[in-house]
């Protein structure tokens, strides 16, 4: 047994430098791709301007990618502590908790960023399915599908009980709901629809999908707590 360990560990370690090189690869090219609209926020955000940054969508992107470095290292302080109290998986549940709250958060502040008409026009609801898909577009379709692919993807991983593309979907579609129903009790100026919600929960699932290996399942979930030291033989 200790032999196929041994045999089996560098195939692994390989795959997790390739997967972590494509990720590296993939938001370096992001980020080239979008340096030009980032950088026009990025005097705003250094002045520490509310507007111009913090409530715009360059703003908040370019945010969100100056703090993946401390979200990284919280991600590292999390899991040190973990393994030392002697608990499993300690960096996919650190890794999954921190990655639900930074690939969550901004998508979702984005979505409450109130309009121009913010506090005197009225919240309007769209309550017919697929009435206001094709007035989305492209981009606005893809932005739907990523306010909640983060808690998709990462959630499942942390949390054996959302293991399923149903539960998966129905988080997705509860946390759209709730945002949705912000937007309309609070005047943003938004349509609450109900395409938003499907788009939102269809984002989910796919990014669920596309982590379902690394589901912590009910079955092999590891414990959270410290495991039991073995007494000594007498």
């Amino acid at each position: 047994m200790n032999h196929n360990a041994s045999l089996s560990a560098p195939p692994r370690r390989a795959r997790r430098i390739v997967l972590v090189s494509l990720a590296i690869l993939g938001m370096a090219s992001a980020v080239y791709v979008v340096r030009r609209p980032l950088m026009m926020s990025a005097p705003m955000c250094m002045a520490g301007r509310w507007h111009g940054c913090f409530d715009t969508f360059n703003g908040v992107v370019l945010i969100m990618l100056v703090a993946l470095p401390l979200s990284a290292l919280v991600v590292w302080v999390l899991a040190r502590r973990r393994r030392a109290a002697g608990a499993a998986s300690a960096w996919r549940m650190s890794l999954a908790e921190v990655g639900m709250v930074h690939g969550t958060v901004p998508f979702v502040w984005l979505t409450m960023m109130p309009g121009a008409g913010a506090g005197t026009v009225p919240g309007r609801v769209s309550l017919i399915p697929l009435r206001d898909l094709l007035t989305m577009g492209p981009l606005g379709i893809a932005g739907n599908l990523l306010i909640f692919a983060s808690l998709g993807f990462f959630a499942p991983m942390r949390f054996a009980a959302l293991a399923s593309v149903p539960r998966i979907l129905a988080l997705g579609a509860g946390c759209s709901v709730l945002v949705e129903t912000a937007q309309y009790v609070l005047w943003l100026d938004r349509v609450s629809s109900v395409d938003d919600v499907l788009v939102n929960a269809t984002g989910a699932v796919l990014a669920g999908l596309a982590s379902r290996r690394w589901w912590r399942t009910t079955a092999d979930a590891p414990s959270d707590e410290p495991r039991p030291v073995p007494a000594p033989a007498r």
